[in-house]
This record gives structure tokens, C-alpha cells and sequence, in this order.
């Protein structure tokens, strides 16, 4: 089942997309893809309708991020071995945590925004988890039952602004615009195994990024029994897993985006995201 949202930027609709590729309006069963409707009986109840029942939505317009109020916006570094290397640091012997501001969350074909300051700014196809049930001290084995499904991100980071100076990884990750979700979250059932799944990025049509959730150092399942430990995760917080080598600081020389550049990226069953780069105009 492929859950979506739909509409103006803070006004979407919840929706589904049927076998034929068409939005289904969800509004009438749901009032977003958040909260209980992540939950085993929730996607339960959705999995059981009738989609051709559902009201047709002829033209759905935008896209919003496919979960609404995200709680949580949990990201793990360097979790590929081979993005380690070139970034030039060792593999981690456990997973290293860093948050994106929900703030900046957006559609996964909304625009991404250049700040003001920015000289670095990068691109990262990764695979996104999303709780649907609240996890605490979960075991591995049972990890994966407080999962609702997943979706593409974009953990678009200013390298800059991360790195350089007094730099933090949030401080370079959590800016406007620089965590586009989505097309869908797609539940578990049709996704599989969420740890053999590929995964691309392109900037201006050249592949960058051309890699596997297969190559994980740990895998969906190890996260979130993991971040449960050191924080509760509640239905709607998302876990971003981390990216495959290619990012733009990688690159010999390093190749960072400018405004006019366009990402295109996706990963097998979950959809693709296009953004075009703009420069920031609000201030």
C-alpha cells in the first residue's frame, strides 16, 4: 500500500495511490497519514478498502511530504562503509545519530532552497523509516513491528555550514527545505526486505549515486531497536538511514550544487523526488 498526502503546502489531504497509479482521496476515512493510522490496525483498516470506492482525485497537484506531523526527524552518519571512506573517516562501530529541524521537511518534488552563507551545499539519497507504534528498549528481532513502512529522502546538507568553522552536523543538515519526503510511504507488506533495496541520485541527468540499502552497515531493523534506547519513538517520527558514496564532497573535485541545478533520486518500490535548487529570496 503506497500512503500519500496531497495539496497546498499545510493543507494536504491524505491519499492513497491505487494499482493503477491513481490518487485516491483518503479524507473521508483518515484526517492525515500520521498518528493512529500508522498504527497495525490502522494501515489494517486501510489496507482492507476497497480503492476504486474511494473518491478519484483527477488532478492531485502537488505532492506534500507523505507523513504529517513528524515528531522526530532522526538521521544516521556514515552508515554505508564506502561513504565513510570518501569522506575520508573511519566506519563507525555503532550508529551515529544527528536530527534534521522538522522544519525542514517539504514535498519530494518541492524545491530546495540555497541559504544565504551557503558555498557547499550537497545532495544524499537515503532510505527513510517511519514508527508506527511507540517503540521503547525494543530487541532487534521485534524492531521492525513498530514500522509503519518507508519512504525516499533527501538529506540535503550544507557542507559548510556542517564542517567548516564551528560546524555541527545539525547546523549543516536542518535548514529550510533540506528534507524532502516522499513520494509515498509504502508499507512494509509491499516493500519487503527494506535491506536489498537500490538507490539512486542524479544531478542534471548524470548519476551520482548509484548504490543499495544492501550495503548498510546496520540495517532498518538494528536502527531502530538502537534509537529506541536513547529516546521513545513515537508513530510519525522518521529515521533517515543514511546514503551511499557519491555525494557532491566526495567528488574529485568536490561538486556542490547552485541554484538552477535539478536532483533527481529514487529507490526501487519507494518512488522517485525531483527538486530544483533556488536561491533564497525571503530575506
Amino acid at each position: 500500500m503506497k500512503l500519500l498526502r496531497y495539496g497546498p503546502t499545510g493543507q494536504e489531504r491524505p491519499g492513497l495511490l491505487d494499482a493503477d497509479g491513481v490518487v485516491r482521496d483518503l479524507s473521508g476515512i483518515i484526517d492525515d497519514v500520521a498518528g493512529a493510522a500508522l498504527a497495525p490496525e490502522g494501515l489494517a483498516r486501510l489496507a482492507a478498502l476497497d480503492p476504486a470506492g474511494l473518491p478519484r482525485v483527477e488532478t492531485p497537484g502537488r505532492l506534500g511530504p507523505c507523513v504529517g506531523r513528524v515528531g522526530k526527524f532522526i538521521c544516521i552518519g556514515l552508515n554505508y562503509a564506502d561513504h565513510a571512506a570518501e569522506s575520508g573517516l573511519p566506519v563507525p562501530t555503532e550508529p551515529v545519530i544527528f536530527t534534521k529541524a522538522t522544519s525542514a521537511i517539504v514535498g519530494p518534488n518541492d524545491e530546495v532552497i540555497q541559504p544565504i552563507g551557503s558555498t557547499k551545499l550537497d545532495w544524499e539519497v537515503e532510505l527513510g523509516v517511519v514508527i508506527g507504534t511507540e517503540a521503547r528498549y525494543v530487541p532487534e528481532e521485534r524492531a521492525l513491528e513498530h514500522v509503519a513502512g518507508y519512504c525516499v529522502i533527501n538529506d540535503v546538507s550544507e557542507r559548510a555550514f556542517q564542517i567548516d568553522g564551528t560546524g555541527t552536523w545539525d547546523k549543516g543538515k536542518g535548514c529550510d527545505t533540506f528534507g524532502p519526503l516522499g513520494p509515498w510511504l509504502v508499507t512494509q507488506h509491499e516493500v519487503g526486505d527494506a535491506g536489498n533495496l537500490s538507490m539512486w541520485l542524479k544531478v542534471n541527468g548524470q548519476t551520482f549515486q548509484d548504490g543499495s540499502t544492501k550495503t548498510m552497515v546496520f540495517g532498518p531493523a538494528f536502527l531502530v531497536s538502537y534509537v529506541s534506547r536513547f529516546m521513545s519513538l513515537q508513530p510519525g517520527d522518521v529515521i533517515s538511514t543514511g546514503t551511499p558514496p557519491g555525494v557532491g564532497m566526495g567528488q574529485k573535485p568536490p561538486r556542490y550544487l547552485v541554484p538552477g541545478d535539478v536532483m533527481e533520486l529514487g529507490i526501487e518500490k519507494l518512488g522517485v523526488q525531483r527538486q530544483s535548487v533556488v536561491p533564497e529570496t525571503r530575506v
